[in-house]
């Protein structure tokens, strides 16, 4: 009895926060062609770039856009492959917040800390700057931003320096996460805030909200997840340059999307928070409370959810575990958080208990945690302290492993799956 209370008033007060932004807005299918030709051109794959004439085609175009998909699974170091840049520096400026919603509590804030700049009361921070070697024709956009949190030097000399790459949510503003890496300063963890492509400061002028990122242009979405991919992976070439040895990715949401396709196919991230994961981009975006707007656009056209799977299967995890598994088909070396809610509307139950079962089957060495709320709910107290408990807790265990791993002067091996889901739920 008590129980469906508590998942009605949850239901209920999920659905109130993803409905209560009223500047989502409903863009047609396109197909996005033109924003995956440059790689299938330079790649050799001239045979994929459709004619003309097929992308006037829907049936043709759905075909020629699943076949590239297929193409892109197969050769999938090359595409999230790249040439590292070559100009990053770092930049000093006053922290801003891009907004994303229209809300009067959001604006409120944004003019506040507007003020804080005018009267000289706030104080600048450190921001990794380079040029993404996946280029969109926006310039802003291709120009990736990361706030950099060092952590103080440690006392000995001999400790590795560690540092983690933190993905926020869709749509997030400047500000989401960055208490987090505080906090990972404070465990003696370099932490850097990545800005996912189209999201504040990478935003173009012409957008309320990060809508480039997910939509219903099927190529560009597909496109976005590219270069946020190749920009973690750049992020710990400059890490790898300041002498930093562990590596880990934490990721929410469309965030933890693009934290685990940099992981299959980055083996430098042995640290792993995925916090809210799915294995199919397309179920999430169909499915979801948040992207029922794109859902709107989609089924206009007749799409479906598993037309919709097919359509983005390249960017979707469960086409790479494989490589996530690695030679030994055990994701040798790596150590795994997976955090989903129970009452979650974005990245609804079902697909979060897929990849659970996923890594249980593959034997890979991962710890489940669940939280009693939903996506958006996720944010509120007194969930937002739990989930951050989760994830330090497990950032914190996991990169003293790696030190004491290397002190030992072994590659500790996998432990079995199966005994950290024990330990973990134990707790």
């Amino acid at each position: 009895m008590f129980k469906n209370r508590y998942a009605r008033w949850m239901y209920a007060w999920e659905t109130r926060l993803t409905t209560r932004d009223e500047n989502r807005v409903v863009r047609p299918l396109e197909w996005g062609f033109e924003w995956l030709a440059p790689f299938l051109q330079s790649h050799g794959f001239h045979d994929f770039v459709p004619s003309p004439k097929i992308e006037r085609d829907p049936a043709a175009a759905e075909t020629a856009m699943i076949r590239i998909n297929e193409l892109l699974i197969q050769h999938s170091d090359q595409f999230f492959g790249y040439e590292p840049p070559g100009d990053f520096r770092l930049e000093d400026r006053y922290p801003e917040l891009f907004p994303t919603n229209v809300r009067p509590e959001t604006l409120a804030h944004d003019a506040a800390l507007r003020q804080q700049i005018a009267d000289g009361k706030a104080q600048k921070a450190q921001f990794l700057r380079f040029t993404s070697p996946e280029r969109t024709p926006y310039p802003e956009n291709d120009q990736v931003n990361a706030r950099w949190y060092p952590a103080p030097e440690h006392k000995d000399p001999a400790r590795p320096k560690q540092a983690i790459v933190v993905l926020p949510q869709w749509n997030a503003d400047a500000f989401s996460h960055n208490a987090l890496c505080a906090i990972f300063n404070r465990m003696g963890i370099s932490a850097l805030r990545l800005s996912k492509p189209y999201h504040d400061i990478r935003r173009p002028a012409e957008l309320e909200r990060s809508d480039y990122a997910v939509s219903a242009n099927i190529g560009r979405t597909i496109s976005a997840c590219r270069q946020a991919v190749i920009d973690i992976r750049c992020c710990l070439d400059w890490l790898e340059s300041q002498g930093y040895e562990h590596f880990g990715v934490l990721g929410t949401s469309l965030g933890s999307c693009y934290a685990f396709l940099a992981s299959a196919h980055d083996a430098r991230l042995r640290v792993n928070a995925f916090n809210h994961a799915s294995t199919a981009f397309g179920d999430v975006v169909w499915a979801g409370q948040s992207t029922r707007h794109i859902r709107k656009a989609l089924e206009e056209t007749g799409l479906t959810q598993q037309r919709l799977c097919a359509l983005w299967s390249a960017i979707s995890p469960v086409s790479y575990f494989d490589q996530f598994l690695g030679a030994d088909g055990h994701a040798a070396g790596k150590n795994s958080l997976l955090v989903y809610a129970n009452y979650d509307l974005t990245f609804p139950r079902e697909y979060s208990l897929q990849v659970v079962e996923a890594f249980r089957q593959n034997g890979v060495r991962f710890e489940p945690r669940v939280l009693p709320c939903g996506h958006y709910t996720t944010g509120e107290t007194p969930y937002k302290y739990i989930d951050g408990w989760y994830m330090g807790w497990f950032v914190y265990r996991a990169f003293k492993e790696l030190r004491g791993e290397k002190a030992a002067g072994v590659f500790a091996p996998s432990t079995p799956a199966g005994e950290i889901e024990e330990e973990a739920l134990s707790r």
